[in-house]
């Protein structure tokens, strides 16, 4: 049952259906395909396995037992697009409360800070914008007399991201308990801000070592398309026969064990 559930969140139907509940309010930690992105990404997919199937097997046949590798590949894009989303959320949400804090200084009451800031987002990162977005729920949210405290812990749950959950439990403490509230929520915000800010430069510091990394997952298959160039008939013995699609099965498998271990080297979480 739980499969089926994962293989129905690949489908692109299923971002409508979701999209259509939340009205615009999203929940970042995980990511749902539309039509056009499933359809890329399922060729992308099956253009890797009848790679892998001609490069290990020399039949296109092979295809059909490497097809669970599709799945596995739609599963890692979406990981992948919705951390993505998170970095980008969590950046844009940095200069919000930033923003914020700057406008108590300058006297605005909270709820007025957080409009005013809201507005400088969007001009920083444009109408279309993630927290474009979640600031036109806030907006509406407050209009419909719905506490900030309750909607600001609402995106930290659906973000996905402990640093803006940290805020917003700080900024629920801080408007139950009154007494130095503006005080405590910019001294908040500069340290979440802050905080954001490292894990922002480590992305950075990494994005090389990421990018070492795709070029190393490409060498065996540079290597055995050289060999197959420059010495024809080289892995012939390799193919079309018991012993070799074993060994070149056992290749495979430690292959991609090394990927997925060179994934989780250059995957820090901050």
């Amino acid at each position: 049952m739980q499969i089926s559930l994962k293989w129905r969140e690949l489908l692109p139907h299923s971002r409508k259906k979701e999209e259509q509940r939340k009205e615009h309010a999203p929940d970042y930690r995980k990511y749902l395909f539309d039509g056009k992105e499933f359809a890329l990404y399922t060729v992308q997919g099956l253009g890797i396995a009848a790679l892998i199937a001609w490069f290990f097997y020399r039949s296109f046949w092979a295809l059909l037992p490497l097809l669970p590798l599709v799945v596995l590949f739609l599963r890692g894009k979406q990981e992948s697009l919705a951390k993505g989303r998170r970095e980008k959320l969590a950046q844009q949400f940095r200069d919000l409360i930033l923003s914020a804090a700057a406008g108590l200084q300058a006297g605005y009451s909270v709820e007025n800070a957080f409009l005013a800031a809201g507005e400088d987002v969007e001009r920083l990162y444009g109408t279309d914008s993630i927290m474009a977005r979640e600031m036109a729920v806030l907006r509406r949210g407050i209009g419909n007399n719905i506490p900030l405290e309750q909607m600001l812990k609402d995106l930290g749950r659906r973000s996905g991201v402990p640093d803006v959950e940290d805020f917003a439990e700080v900024f629920s403490i801080a408007k139950r308990s009154g007494g130095a509230m503006n005080e405590m929520i910019r001294r908040s915000a500069a340290v979440t801000g802050d905080k954001i800010e490292i894990s922002r430069e480590i992305r950075t510091l990494l994005a090389s070592r990421r990018y070492e990394q795709k070029i190393m997952n490409l060498i065996p298959f540079l290597i055995m398309a050289y060999l197959q160039v420059t010495s024809a008939g080289f892995f012939d013995v390799l193919y079309k026969n018991p012993a070799g699609i074993l060994i070149m099965t056992v290749c495979l498998a430690v292959y991609l064990a090394a990927f997925l271990l060179s994934g989780k080297i250059v995957d820090i979480e901050v």
